[in-house]
């Protein structure tokens, strides 16, 4: 416990320390996030934060380690350093956004197969090599949609940051309770370098994470998914514990993919102002509320996942039947709010088109209560 609080110390002043000439950095490389159609800011924002975080949580993890990042650790901090850069390039407009999702996304999950680090949902129910083939398969799907969930998260000011720093918090506590000393380092390095950050992120966001961080986040919070072992929980019942921890990023992706495949659009290719937080700030909310609702939408998960360890098999099914139900309703009632429906392009009138609509989608207005709105999407 005290060397997770040293950890959590040095993630969190180191963040909160080097976010600042990260931003001078990010503003003398022309590194900004321009306002646009989709997006909430009215103002050029800084980009780059991603490295602040990166470098809080790694200083701390080094330190933890005595400096020397040995078997796991290694091949954890490679992946999280291949989408960092490459959420730089992207970020700088120099990748298009297959290379991440088909490429460095799997990549990343390589690593950790590799290090040994996978799921072994699929192999307690099915045994021999089909089982362990099929257990890779599902890990590297874990990994590129925890990472991409995060991705597509990072659309208000603070909210990725936040449901990061609680997700981790959950999995510190977690690993505490259960004797998993690395993945306790990894959650209070983690907690420590996003609140840090959150600290130059929060409404009104003098700067923003960019993909780099918001893909370093998401790598780590799988990684934490499939490291985490409770010694109480059977093993059947393992899975249900980190998609409880990463209800909220699980959750919106889910939305959004539904909402847009329904109106013929591809999810991840498709941006717009219909995530989750966008329909609750145009419910009535706004920006800072919809994040602060979220956040406590992530904790109220997060204690559903203490309570995993103390329940049957039986039981942590039928708790995952009941939010799934609720979960449903959820997305019925989510998609009744006002937000901005994306139109396929050969739909649109043809005449002049700014540049935002020549490069791809365009939006009309679904419900009344959105006009006015000042929700975006990054």
């Amino acid at each position: 416990m005290h060397e997770g609080m040293i950890t959590f110390a040095i993630a969190l002043a180191a963040s909160l320390g080097l976010t600042v000439p990260v931003r001078l950095l990010a503003i003398r490389l022309e590194m900004v996030d321009r306002p646009g159609p989709r997006k909430v800011h009215s103002t050029p924002v800084p980009l780059l934060g991603g490295l602040g975080i990166y470098c809080g949580a790694v200083l701390a993890i080094m330190f933890s380690l005595g400096g020397q990042p040995r078997g796991q650790i290694f091949s954890i901090l490679a992946g999280g350093t291949l989408l960092l850069i490459v959420g730089i390039l992207d970020d700088r407009g120099l990748l298009h956004h297959q290379v991440k999702l088909f490429l460095a996304m799997p990549l990343a999950g390589i690593t950790l197969v590799a290090a040994g680090i996978r799921s072994h949902l699929v192999s307690t129910f099915v045994s021999g090599s089909t089982g362990t083939i099929l257990d890779v398969a599902f890990t590297l799907l874990w990994v590129v949609g925890i990472t991409a969930a995060f991705s597509i998260l990072d659309h208000m000011d603070g909210l990725v940051g936040g449901v990061a720093a609680i997700a981790s918090f959950f999995f510190a506590v977690l690993a505490v309770l259960h004797g998993q000393v690395l993945v306790a380092t990894l959650g209070a390095a983690i907690l420590g370098a996003s609140l840090g950050f959150l600290r130059w992120n929060f409404k009104p966001a003098k700067i923003f994470m960019g993909d780099s961080g918001a893909m370093f986040l998401g790598f780590m919070m799988a990684t934490l998914g499939l490291k985490l072992r409770l010694t109480r929980v059977p093993e059947a019942a393992q899975w249900i514990v980190p998609v409880l921890v990463l209800g909220v990023p699980i959750f919106d992706t889910t939305l959004v993919s539904i909402s847009r495949s329904c109106r013929g659009l591809i999810p991840f290719t498709s941006p717009g102002k219909d995530h989750t937080a966008h329909r609750l700030a145009n419910a009535g909310l706004e920006q800072r509320g919809a994040v602060l609702t979220l956040y406590g939408a992530s904790a109220l998960f997060g204690f559903l996942a203490l309570l995993v360890s103390h329940l049957t098999v039986g039981e942590c099914y039928a708790l995952v039947g009941a939010l799934a139900s609720a979960a449903l309703g959820a997305v019925i009632w989510l998609e009744r709010l006002p937000y901005e429906c994306q139109k396929k392009a050969r739909e649109e009138n043809s005449g002049p088109r700014s540049d935002e609509t020549a490069a791809g989608d365009t939006s009309e207005l679904v419900g009344s209560e959105l006009k006015g709105s000042n929700s975006g999407a990054i």
